[in-house]
């Protein structure tokens, strides 16, 4: 065993504060690393506060993992210390069910292993996450970070990233897919960027004019004011592809409207009840409702690598690990553009001097 030091929370209604725990010693196909930064999700926050009723106490949050590897077990052969490397959602997963053989360990027939809140799978321990100083993760699980990437703002693509690249793939949007992205925070902004970077006609869906200048910024081509009745009754039938990326429950039908006859419109951001709507808006034209999340190993490695070569990298601002709470309040707030990363070397202010 490792002495670690973190922030957990102890309880759905506590802030998160200084944790001491321990990490499990390496096995021999362990990587132990050092965490240079950590990406802030919607998700930490939900978990910690217990909104899906699964929190395991203590919860110590954080998947979107930058680092460098300090040490190895002994039969480690795809690292190497000193590697700059990044760690996701996931962990671990059985490594043989279909969905596994497939690169989908994020599908895994037994269940996968989250970086946080999981159960590890030989010990049943509790997984702690990356707003620490280090982890151990399965070698297989670990990913390597390109050269020239900008670790200061890469480790939301981990989770924001993935989330978005996968179903942009699976749906096989390319040049010239004419496409919507509803909502522009910490997923949609990732949307945008990369389905640009694919060559996609890419038109933003939001409720506020004020994101008109901001979705432009980011590369995209028109807005559509979902509040506008007569702008929405000009775009029923634009679009090919809709990915949604609205993180609450809200009402798909206005957006099912906009789609092409045998359209598909992509859940990303809503884990909740969803409003009922009239199945004819799918029935006629045969469209599809779907959802996606995260993606698997391999993809998450092609995802970096496309981000690196196309120099596509989230919005950020840089915090300390002593201002996670505040920064908590402000995403509720939708606070920042667009998404928190904690330098984890901040750490060493709280670190006890024995």
């Amino acid at each position: 065993m490792t002495k670690a030091f973190g922030y957990a929370a102890l309880g759905s209604a506590t802030p998160l504060a200084p944790f001491h725990f321990e990490r499990r010693a390496l096995r021999a196909n362990d990587v132990d690393i050092r965490i240079l930064y950590c990406g802030v999700c919607h998700s930490d926050l939900h978990s910690c506060r217990n909104d899906w009723g699964n929190a395991r106490y203590p919860l110590l949050p954080g998947h979107e993992i930058i680092g460098e590897v300090v040490a190895l077990g002994p039969e480690v052969t795809r690292h190497k210390v000193g590697d700059k490397v990044a760690v996701g959602c996931l962990v671990d997963s059985c490594m043989r069910c279909d969905s596994c053989e497939a690169g989908q360990e994020h599908n895994c027939e037994q269940g996968s292993t989250g970086t946080y809140n999981g159960k590890d799978r030989i010990t049943g321990e509790l997984t702690m996450g990356g707003y620490s100083d280090h982890v151990v993760v399965r070698e297989e699980f670990v990913l390597k970070a390109p050269h020239g990437l900008d670790l200061t703002r890469a480790a939301p693509i981990l989770c924001a990233g993935i989330t978005t690249y996968s179903p942009l793939r699976h749906w096989k949007v390319s040049k010239g897919t004419k496409m919507a992205v509803v909502g522009l925070g910490g997923l949609g902004h990732m949307g945008v960027k990369l389905a640009v970077a694919m060559g996609a006609d890419v038109t933003v869906i939001t409720t506020s004019e004020g994101k008109r200048a901001d979705a432009q910024a980011l590369g995209a081509h028109d807005v559509l004011l979902s509040s506008d009745r007569s702008a929405m009754k000009a775009a029923s039938r634009r679009f090919e592809f809709i990915l949604d990326t609205v993180p609450v429950a809200h009402d798909v039908a206005p957006y099912l409207r906009l789609l092409k006859p045998e359209g598909s419109l992509v859940l990303v951001g809503a884990i909740d009840m969803l409003p009922t709507f009239h199945t004819g808006l799918l029935l006629g034209g045969r469209r599809s409702l779907s959802g996606s999340a995260i993606g698997g190993i391999a993809e998450t490695q092609e995802l970096l690598d496309f981000c690196a070569e196309a120099n596509i990298l989230p919005d950020c601002e840089l915090i300390d690990i002593q201002d996670i709470n505040m920064a908590w309040d402000r995403m509720e707030r939708s606070d920042v553009k667009y998404r928190f990363v904690i330098d984890m070397a901040s750490l060493n202010k709280d670190r006890p001097t024995d």
